[in-house]
């Protein structure tokens, strides 16, 4: 549990923000966001105490005293901005500075007609009647406590809304950036993405920091993929060094939908990052790809669960992690098959390069399965670089760096060029292979 002193800043905060925009807000809004408080206040931080967190210590965000943040933002150069968030110039995208949509640096022009792209600040002053029903229905508050600090929060972010049967064939980046001022900054981005029935769509999320102080960003994202849809979506991560970052990942997949999602991990100091994704139709699909590169003493924690709900549902599951000096990764992965879920199809595999003697992960896969007709499987593991690969490589001449630059970028490459989006797929290879330099 959080402490009484952070839990009355926390309060503070929020009534402090209720004074100066409950009247702005529209009745629904409000009272979501007291219900958000309220469950943070009974919930607070989680703490190792919790199964689920029992490898991670939030105490650096408990004690992050953000009061002192003094509400300045920046200009932010555009160049910089598309490096960090390995975007191209002309990508369509919406861009949040320290949670605020910064249209300046945002790009709709090619936007097509009928597919909705927008702020969520611009859907609240609409009083959208749509996003109220949407809304903080998937991403559990009252169970979650950092769904439900966000929750108290939410104030701005992303909404995607695409109609039956559109189908966009280029990307769409959200880009958050933080740190684009003085003081100690927390963020809480919000993420609405909705695809309607037969619509295909592909999102880039990016999470980067500009500067080397700390800041908290917490964020949550909702997808819901109603029937026949088909989503890629890819979550990168690339916040600041000294950065702590949570970020939830909510998805609903009605019948006949596929989903496909990403998460790469790549900086920060304090990581967890929640995925859930229910298979709540026939037929449903999801594929889950993570990728996570600690160095230094990063503490990196992916936690995910996949429930298949109804029946021939299946799932993939694939996450690599490579460590290096004394970076601590964590992996919590659970598949749970529900009793009426027959004919379900499930893979889970977690494997780890440890590139030092320091660095350390803890990996837990888990089944829990209701269900007497599936195919299921989970297996996880852990190793160095294979000896007999590096001897094979030296022996053609290659130094022992470049062998284990060559080696480390090859098993992370799994993962990235299993990426649809050519542009960010292409521009990940060329980060890890100067990754890999740092060995």
């Amino acid at each position: 549990m959080a402490s009484i002193e952070t839990k009355e800043r926390y309060l503070d905060a929020f009534r402090e923000r209720r004074s100066r925009s409950s009247g702005q807000s529209p009745a629904w809004l409000n009272e979501l966001r007291e219900a958000g408080m309220a469950s943070f206040t009974t919930l607070g931080f989680p703490t190792p105490k919790i199964e689920e967190w029992k490898y991670t210590n939030l105490e650096p965000i408990v004690a992050f005293d953000f009061s002192r943040h003094d509400g300045a933002t920046k200009k932010v150069a555009e160049a910089e901005l598309l490096t960090r968030a390995f975007a191209d110039a002309n990508a369509t995208r919406l861009v949040f500075l320290n949670g605020v949509y910064a249209p300046e640096l945002s790009l709709r022009d090619r936007w097509p007609e009928g597919v909705r792209l927008q702020s969520l600040a611009e859907s609240i002053k609409g009083d959208d009647e749509f996003l109220s029903t949407q809304l903080g229905r998937y991403a559990s508050y009252r169970r979650q406590s950092l769904v439900a600090l966000n929750t108290a929060f939410l104030g701005d972010g992303a909404v995607l809304v695409m109609p039956p049967g559109r189908r966009l064939a280029e990307p769409i980046h959200l880009i958050y950036v933080s740190g684009a001022g003085g003081g100690q900054l927390v963020t809480h981005p919000r993420t609405l993405i909705f695809l309607g029935a037969g619509s295909e769509a592909k999102i880039v999320e990016s999470y980067i920091g500009i500067t080397r102080e700390s800041y908290f960003c917490n964020a949550v994202t909702e997808l819901i993929a109603e029937k026949d849809s088909v989503a890629e979506h890819c979550r990168v991560q690339r916040e600041g060094e000294a950065a702590f970052h949570t970020g939830t990942f909510e998805a609903k997949l009605a019948r006949g939908a596929h989903l496909t999602a990403h998460a790469v991990t790549l900086a920060g100091s304090l990581v967890r990052n929640d995925v859930h994704v229910s298979l709540d139709g026939e037929g449903a699909e999801c594929v889950l790809n993570g990728l996570y590169l600690g160095s230094g003493r990063q503490h990196i924690d992916n936690s995910t669960v996949i429930e298949h709900v109804k029946p021939r549902a299946s799932s993939f599951e694939l996450y690599k992690g490579i460590l290096n000096g004394a970076a601590h990764g964590v992996f919590n992965g659970k598949i749970v098959v529900h009793k009426d879920a027959q004919k379900s199809d499930a893979r889970q595999v977690n494997k780890n390069l440890l590139l030092s003697d320091d660095a350390v992960v803890n990996t837990k896969p888990q089944l829990e399965i209701h269900a007497d007709d599936v195919k299921c499987s989970h297996g996880s593991t852990i190793g160095q670089i294979d000896p007999d690969a590096l001897f094979y490589f030296r022996s053609r001449g290659l130094g022992l760096a470049e062998a284990r630059r060559l080696l480390s970028s090859a098993f992370a490459a799994d993962v990235v060029a299993r990426i649809k989006v050519a542009s960010l797929r292409q521009h990940l290879d060329e980060y890890i292979l100067e990754k890999f330099r740092e060995i």
